[in-house]
């Protein structure tokens, strides 16, 4: 089986979105398309996981979004600067938009791309998408953490 970003780059993380290692959190899945300018990623949610019956939790929403943003960053961030391995990055902010009820059991598609970028830090758009519907979608700013910040050298 082919290995996501997160179990290449991150085989111990513990992060409740992407941790490979963590046994209850939403495990992301993170592979960039074959030309490299997006990251996309398919995530199957549980009954725990609901707001209502039938919908997504928002929170989780949020939580797949920034995840997904984040690694889409440190990979774009990572290729830009000619590396073998991504710095670590952490969410400086980002904003959601829920534009419609997200069914808790279709398969949710994760789409994000770096719309701009400086030496240490990338501005990732994404899109939450399930049964072909975008549900919801995402704009934040991904930052490379230096010496010191307890990010620092996480993965």
């Amino acid at each position: 089986m082919k290995k996501s970003l997160q179990e290449t780059y991150a085989p111990n993380g513990i992060c409740f979105g992407c941790g490979v290692r963590n046994e209850k959190g939403l495990r992301i899945r993170s592979f960039p398309n074959k030309s490299g300018d997006e990251v996309v990623a398919e995530w199957h949610g549980e009954t725990h996981h609901q707001a209502f019956p039938g919908m997504l939790n928002g929170g989780i929403v949020g939580a797949l979004l920034d995840c997904h943003s984040n690694w889409t960053a440190a990979y774009f961030l990572m290729k830009q600067a000619g590396k073998a391995e991504p710095d670590c990055t952490v969410t400086a902010n980002y904003s959601i938009k829920l534009l419609r009820p997200t069914p808790f059991d279709a398969p949710i598609i994760l789409k994000a791309r770096v719309v701009e970028s400086t030496e240490d830090r990338a501005t990732v758009e994404a899109e939450l998408i399930a049964d072909d519907k975008v549900c919801a979608t995402c704009r934040g700013l991904f930052v490379i953490v230096k010496e010191g910040h307890p990010a620092y050298h996480r993965w």
